[in-house]
């Protein structure tokens, strides 16, 4: 792993922390998670299995940090690593077929409702749930859903051009057979 890909990693999880720390919760303490948002494009950007690890390890320690979910470290330690190997997963099966914001954005929505999935389940089982799986999930996946979608549609357009200006990664990714 090149160092530089490490640091630009770090300043996607710091964007990320930062985000995550001045969102506002509500719905019994949870909030939006915006660290996803820097992780899925962290790994849009740097689509290698070293890379997904890290970030997910490092994203699930942050955001469990800072959550206002009561109990919430464990839950997020569990919720990013699942979540972005399938959204790793996704992403791959996608990218052979088309690489746009598009995809960038729907793959958000979904890989932030699979982490809201994971995330709740996991809650539900290690510490309980301040309210209704159902409600929690409408009240707080459903506009992280949007929010970070939107949030995907504003920053991936961005960070592609920073890529490709600074050459700090290459944009296509060779797919092992």
């Amino acid at each position: 792993m090149k160092t530089k890909n490490l640091v630009a990693l770090s300043l996607l999880v710091g964007m990320g922390a930062v985000l995550h720390a001045v969102m506002p919760g509500f719905g019994a303490g949870m909030k939006p998670d915006m660290m996803l948002t820097m992780m899925f494009l962290g790994i849009i950007l740097f689509p290698d299995a070293k890379s997904v690890l890290l970030l997910s390890l490092s994203t699930g320690i942050i955001s469990g940090l800072t959550t206002t979910f009561p109990g919430g470290l464990i839950p997020n330690i569990i919720d990013k690593p699942v979540t972005a190997a399938l959204f790793f997963g996704l992403f791959l099966l996608v990218q052979k077929f088309n690489k746009s914001m598009i995809s960038a954005a729907v793959l958000t929505a979904v890989g932030t409702l699979i982490s809201g999935i994971v995330f709740l389940t996991s809650a539900f089982l290690i510490v309980g749930l301040p309210g209704p799986f159902t409600v929690l999930f409408g009240l707080v996946v459903l506009p992280a859903v949007l929010v970070n979608t939107i949030t995907m549609i504003i920053l991936y357009p961005i960070a592609q051009s920073i890529m490709k200006r600074t050459n700090l990664t290459k944009q296509s990714v060779v797919i092992p057979k």
